[in-house]
């Protein structure tokens, strides 16, 4: 399915994720319309260094914009939905603005695929829609749980890729990652948050409440579980988990990169980090069985080999100077 033949769309290439999604579909002989988000500047986020800049289609605008959307997937096969805000603590604080960009941007996406009559749409979704775990592992069928705005307004943009499925047949599969790390992620998760204060010499590393528990999949596994889903027909019409099924807590987690960087620092617990106490999502552990039986596809990289190539990345002083260690970022 992946092939020259088939034109790709990905909403939020600009991003961590998506950016690295490009990139993979590339290699793989996709011909890919990348969409990064209208800004005065005419950046490409990550685009701009990726060595996929150039063999890419890229556009530039909104996917708030239904008129917009339609444009895009104009001649398009496949949509990998990505574009979202995504920040748990800057929800608290801008919740219209994630109905916006994740429940009516889904909405625009679902309706242009349709009338584009494009063969497969993947709408990324979260684990955290599921909130803390009532049972683990986590499977597909765990009842959804809205413990911050962003996980809200996720839960709603899988309703609505859903609900075009079961209304008008449109060919959607909802994939759900768990936590991504890997080169290139925003400061604002908590593993580049920890090495990019290891790097920059701090003593002691800023963080919230250690205690949560998160499955971690680098980046490429992510990715991969995506194109898996994308070519796999029985999918369609699915909530399909993408994790390692292995989970660690914030606390423990440190300790490794602390181990891995051969540092020695401490930890240093700043309130504005703690999130609200029924908001915070106290254990995430993937059952990732539905994955592997409907596509086979089963991950690449543990968590220690994962962490070694995302400490190699932000320790390159090129890639760190990016990155603001003595500010919080929401």
């Amino acid at each position: 399915m992946i092939t020259n033949s088939k034109k790709i769309l990905i909403t939020g290439a600009d991003g961590f994720i998506g950016s690295h999604l490009t990139e993979m579909l590339v290699d793989a002989g996709a011909d890919v319309r990348a969409l990064c988000l209208y800004n005065s500047f005419n950046d490409w986020g990550w685009l701009e260094s990726s060595p996929a800049r150039d063999k890419v289609e890229i556009v530039t605008g909104d996917v708030r914009d239904p008129h917009f959307c339609r444009k895009i997937t104009t001649g398009v096969d496949i949509v990998f939905h990505l574009a979202a805000l995504i920040a748990i603590p800057y929800s608290y604080i801008a919740p219209d603005a994630y109905v916006d960009t994740n429940v009516r941007g889904t909405l625009n996406i679902c309706q242009a695929a349709m009338d584009a009559g494009c063969s497969r749409i993947i709408h990324t979704s979260t684990s955290e829609v599921y909130g803390t775990a009532l049972q683990v592992p986590i499977n597909e069928d765990h009842p959804l749980q809205p413990q911050s705005p962003y996980s809200a307004s996720k839960i709603g943009a899988d309703a609505i890729a859903k609900s075009f499925y079961n209304s008008f047949d449109l060919p959607v599969v909802i994939a759900r990652p768990f936590n991504t790390f890997g080169p290139r992620q925003s400061a604002r998760a908590v593993i580049p948050n920890i090495i990019a204060q290891l790097a920059k010499g701090k003593k002691e590393v800023a963080l919230g409440d250690i205690r949560p528990t998160r499955d971690f999949n680098y980046v490429l596994d992510t990715c991969g579980g995506l194109v898996a889903l994308a070519q796999c027909d029985a999918a369609v019409g699915q909530e399909v988990n993408v994790g390692s099924g292995s989970d660690i807590s914030i606390g423990d987690l440190f300790v490794l990169i602390n181990k891995l960087m051969h540092t020695s620092a401490t930890i240093k617990t700043e309130d504005e980090r703690i999130r609200p106490a029924k908001s915070e999502v106290m254990r995430l552990l993937c059952d990732n069985s539905k994955l592997r039986s409907l596509t086979g596809y089963t991950h690449t990289y543990g968590l220690e080999a994962g962490l070694e190539k995302t400490i190699a990345w932000f320790t390159n002083p090129q890639n760190l100077a990016r990155y603001k260690t003595d500010i919080y970022n929401v």
